[in-house]
């Protein structure tokens, strides 16, 4: 089992910054792609970005490239979501995912994941 815990959501005005924060635990050593999905309000959830096990690939969401940077400390089994000039409707629910699977195919894809955490909320608002 692989537990997930994320942090570092908030209220956060237009043009802010924040960094969200995903921990793992239990059997990280299973543990190889990671992603993060948003939902927000009334919306279905999304893919906003995903980075391989050695870090040697990293994908995002073309609302966010340019914007938010993935990466990850495997030595402290977390992931990190830098998340840079917000828009409001960058306004959502943000979760973390895990990988048990060897080849990262279709990052893009929830069911690709076998690992969810509970989410963090993220508002962007004046």
């Amino acid at each position: 089992q692989v537990q997930l815990v994320e942090s570092g959501g908030g209220l956060v005005q237009p043009g802010g910054s924040l960094r969200l924060s995903c921990a793992a635990s239990g059997r990280t050593y299973s543990i190889y792609g990671m992603g993060w999905f948003r939902q927000a309000p009334g919306k279905e959830r999304e893919f906003v970005s995903g980075i391989s096990r050695s870090s040697t690939i990293t994908l995002y969401a073309d609302s966010v490239k340019g914007r938010f940077t993935i990466s990850r400390d495997n030595g402290k089994n977390t992931v990190y979501l830098q998340m840079n000039s917000l828009k409001p409707e960058d306004t959502a629910i943000y979760y973390c995912a895990a990988s048990l699977r060897v080849l990262f195919e279709q990052p893009t894809q929830g069911r690709s994941y076998d690992y969810w955490g509970q989410g963090t909320q993220v508002t962007v608002s004046s």
